[in-house]
């Protein structure tokens, strides 16, 4: 009767034990996103020589079907796309339900979307452009490297990572456009800074990408204030690189935004200034589009708030 009674506990205890996430989480299985629309699919432990084996998900629509064609848009900070529950301030994008609404209104190409969890501890490392750094003076790049980045940058390998690890598994799985007209890219914050970053390094596999509350200034949050993270030099480092690498004007789609409020009110003067460089390159407003949400904050609420303009932008039924 005992053992019985211990039998049954123990069962109990390992489902409630492996049925909770966050005990999954930490045992480094974390649960499939729920979405309640389309369904979510999962490349475990992706394994690469560049960067740190992470979980790759991918989100199909739930019509997909192999004999059609679908645009592919890589989504960084992959943690926060589908679910809050699984996001660290239990905020989400809500990719999912934004695809779904525009594509059943005919406005959308049929889209898959493939999140890509950030580095963690690395994500400075991955996701600030690493040619930017030769633009800085010696001082500020020191220290950037060895505060906000751990001594590591890695946003090339990152990038190669995407580009010649995951995207040619992707492409081999699923059902894809797999040019650049069919590809795209998108982020926010520092995901949106590298976001521009991999169109203009590598606009022959990227036909656009979209930068929500794209971080110029570069610097993390936790070292101060917005106004303390406000600086000169990493923004004209940036607009340095933008000048000699944007891709030539009009053969591209670039979509930058922010808001007014918290972080995202300092961003409005070095965003006018990146503007001036794709209008000085030749971009017009039909290949270039660079907004401002009155109002908004820099979360994922907002971003959430706003998702279809940047989706309309790039893979509008108009575009393809």
């Amino acid at each position: 009767m005992q053992r019985k009674c211990f039998l049954k506990l123990l069962t109990w205890f390992l489902f409630f034990l492996f049925s909770n996430h966050s005990y999954a989480e930490a045992l480094g299985t974390p649960r499939l996103p729920s979405v309640s629309k389309g369904y979510v699919e999962r490349i475990e432990n992706f394994q690469s020589k560049f960067v740190q084996s992470r979980h790759i998900d991918i989100w199909l629509p739930s019509d997909y079907a192999s004999e059609k064609k679908y645009a592919v848009i890589y989504m960084l900070d992959g943690q926060g796309l589908f679910d809050a529950s699984q996001a660290w301030n239990k905020q989400a994008w809500n990719v999912h339900l934004a695809i779904d609404k525009l594509t059943n209104e005919k406005k959308l190409q049929d889209t898959i979307v493939v999140g890509i969890p950030n580095g963690g501890k690395y994500r400075y490392s991955e996701y600030f452009p690493e040619k930017f750094l030769s633009f800085l003076p010696k001082e500020n790049r020191d220290e950037y490297i060895q505060r906000a980045q751990l001594g590591k940058p890695l946003a090339d390998a990152f990038l190669r990572f995407l580009v010649e690890e995951i995207k040619p598994v992707i492409d081999k799985k699923y059902a894809t456009q797999d040019g650049p007209d069919g590809t795209y890219i998108m982020g926010s914050s520092m995901g949106g800074l590298i976001s521009i970053y991999a169109l203009c390094e590598y606009p022959h596999i990227f036909g656009g990408a979209a930068g929500l509350s794209t971080h110029w200034v570069g610097k993390p949050s936790s070292w101060g204030t917005p106004q303390k993270i406000r600086n000169a030099s990493i923004p004209i480092a940036a607009f340095n690189y933008l000048k000699l690498h944007l891709p030539t004007a009009n053969s591209r789609l670039v979509y930058m935004d922010h808001g007014t409020l918290g972080i995202d009110s300092i961003y409005g003067n070095y965003q006018s200034i990146v503007d001036e460089i794709g209008s000085e390159i030749g971009y017009d407003n039909a290949h270039w589009k660079s907004l401002v949400f009155q109002g908004a904050r820099h979360s994922e609420v907002d971003w959430s708030a706003r998702l279809e303009v940047p989706l309309l932008f790039l893979l509008g039924k108009s575009k393809g």
